[in-house]
């Protein structure tokens, strides 16, 4: 059998694992064929690092889609994170419109913030594009910002340390019943666990997975679960246990990097451990 194949729209960052440098090795590991499609060049990524270079790709967005159409190129997934700018999430989103077929799912990483705040470069307006933009998805995969946002909520009102306010939380993301949804970062009270809420559409029923929790904090752990999260649903995993498999390879590498005090601006030390993921495909 080929290879599944997914178009990964992502920003790339030469120095520093986060988004493609993160999306491409892991996604191969698994056994998947991953197409990036680059929306902007950065020398390194903005956390922790400063005086980067940027070169922005926006205006070759519409051009790479006309011309895999033209190939007749298919997808099994589209998966997008990051975007710099509105445009960008428009000219995705009729990506999405134009790649779409009932076989290719599409994986939509809303990331707009963290920590209860929205990222620096991201404006009021521009959130509101993300959202319309993840109204195209198959599966959101949010973090308890990216979920007030998405929600209009108040960040502190999203209690994610109790189950059945995490159920209610992921399904109330869900657009009723009409996307999956993966909701980052939820607790357990006492325990030294995170993990995820996924309301599965197909089921209409909400999971909890969980994995230890490692001291720290990493750039580009967003981008490790959500990576290998859409390469074990292209391999046609559940929800569930898709979510189960990124919880934990992102546990195991955030310990790993801890072990080895590898600065946090430099992101997961992954690369080691790609070997475990293998037999996921």
């Amino acid at each position: 059998m080929p290879a599944p194949r997914v178009a990964a729209i992502h920003d790339l960052s030469g120095f520093g694992r986060c988004s493609l440098t993160v999306a491409i090795p892991t996604l191969s590991a698994m056994g998947v064929q991953c197409c990036p499609l680059p929306t902007a060049y950065l020398s390194t990524h903005t956390g922790g690092f400063t005086g980067n270079t940027f070169l922005d790709m926006t205006d070759q967005m519409a051009s790479v889609t006309d011309h895999w159409k033209n190939c007749g190129v298919v997808f099994d997934a589209i998966y997008t994170g990051f975007m710099g700018s509105r445009e960008q999430m428009a000219l995705t989103a009729d990506f999405v419109r134009t790649f779409r077929r009932p076989e290719c799912l599409a994986v939509i990483d809303p990331v707009m913030g963290d920590h209860g705040k929205a990222y620096r470069t991201y404006t009021p307006e521009m959130c509101r594009a993300m959202s319309r933009l993840a109204e195209e998805a198959d599966v959101i995969t949010p973090n308890r910002t990216e979920a007030a946002i998405l929600l209009n909520q108040e960040y502190d009102t999203l209690r994610l340390d109790h189950p059945e306010e995490c159920r209610r939380w992921a399904e109330r993301l869900s657009l009723e019943g009409r996307r999956s949804v993966v909701l980052t970062g939820i607790t357990l009270p006492d325990k030294p666990v995170t993990g995820a809420a996924c309301f599965d559409r197909t089921d209409g029923k909400t999971h909890l997975v969980y994995a230890p929790l490692a001291p720290g904090q990493f750039h580009g752990t967003g981008d490790l679960f959500a990576s290998v999260l859409t390469g074990a649903l292209v391999q046609k995993h559940s929800l569930k246990d898709a979510a189960q498999t990124a919880a934990d390879f992102t546990s195991l590498c955030a310990a790993h990097t801890g072990k080895e005090n590898i600065p946090a601006r430099e992101g997961l030390d992954f690369e080691p451990l790609l070997l475990r993921l293998a037999g996921n495909a």
